[in-house]
């Protein structure tokens, strides 16, 4: 049953969903400024630092543990979306963590494609081992596309024999760049974001020239072996959330412990509607919860 509020903001997003999408340009513009608007919790502040010759923000919330960072990969189809337009959901999941949160502002589509944005991800995280942070001191997470890029940049640093992060946080992630699941049919009428031939548009500025099956872009299709623990949410009316529940199938196959919650009646990355809507209050602290078990009696590499 969906709390009064969740109801609330399902109506208000199908109200103000546009007939027509605006250009990428002024979506752009429109996401930042609303941003500005966004209410952070109290305390949190947030800075600007170069992390591997990448423009990115810090965002801290009071007592974190200055040791242990949370790598926050945001979302916006590849082709949107920056530090700016994530400073509410980071300031919340470091209050939940009790971490640190580094959001790069990788490049985007179609400007720069694919591999660009997964390069300047794995730059960002390898500046955090260079700075004395530990793999075993590290989450990385990321919401729609930037929780497919998180798994990008976990096959790469596979592929490259390098050190894994702690584990991985996942909200909806875009794990299917060709949108093959049946979802994104049956759920057509109740999704108020996203449509599946948008996703195909972006899918196509991101991949370029590239199969949108390529398992490095599209890791649904990827070997999944070898991958650290990952928590995965995703709204359970939202177009996308085959890509999470197949991923989390093949992932658990393939020998990777993973924690899988699709929310009933919710949308694509509710997380955002914290603390408004007590179901994303909810999922904030059932992260929160997760991190703290990753790190309860682990050994820090």
């Amino acid at each position: 049953m969906l709390s009064a509020e969740a109801k609330r903001e399902l109506e208000r997003r199908f109200a103000e969903r546009p007939a027509k999408e605006p250009p990428l340009a002024e979506r752009r513009r429109n996401w930042d400024a609303e941003a500005l608007l966004d209410r952070l919790p109290e305390g949190a502040h947030f800075s600007t630092v170069i992390a591997g010759g990448i423009a990115s923000e810090w965002m801290e919330t009071p007592g974190v543990d200055e040791e242990r960072v949370f790598l926050l990969l945001h979302g916006g189809g590849y082709n949107a979306g920056s530090p700016k337009t994530h400073r509410k959901l980071a300031a919340h999941l470091s209050q939940a963590t009790n971490m640190r949160v580094l959001v790069p502002d990788y490049r985007l589509a179609p400007e720069h494609p694919f591999p660009a944005g997964i390069k300047d991800a794995l730059l960002a995280y390898g500046w955090l081992l260079s700075e004395g942070r530990r793999a075993g001191d590290i989450i990385v997470g990321g919401d729609s596309a930037g929780g497919g890029l998180v798994l990008s940049m976990l096959l790469a640093l596979r592929e490259a024999g390098g050190s894994m992060p702690r584990a991985a946080v996942l909200m909806a992630p875009w794990t299917d760049l060709s949108c093959s699941g049946e979802s994104y049919e049956t759920l057509r009428e109740l999704d108020p974001i996203i449509t599946r031939e948008n996703l195909l548009e972006a899918a196509g500025w991101y991949a370029a020239h590239r199969d949108l099956a390529d398992p490095m872009a599209s890791p649904l299709f990827a070997d999944l072996s070898g991958l650290p623990p990952m928590l995965i949410h995703a709204g359970g009316d939202e177009v996308m959330v085959d890509d999470s529940r197949m991923f989390a199938e093949r992932a658990s196959a393939a020998g990777v412990a993973v924690t899988c919650k699709i929310f009933p009646g919710l949308w694509h990355v509710f997380h955002t509607a914290t603390p408004d809507v007590p179901e994303a209050a909810q999922a904030i602290e059932e992260i929160g919860a997760f991190v703290r078990d990753q790190f309860e009696g682990a050994q820090v590499d």
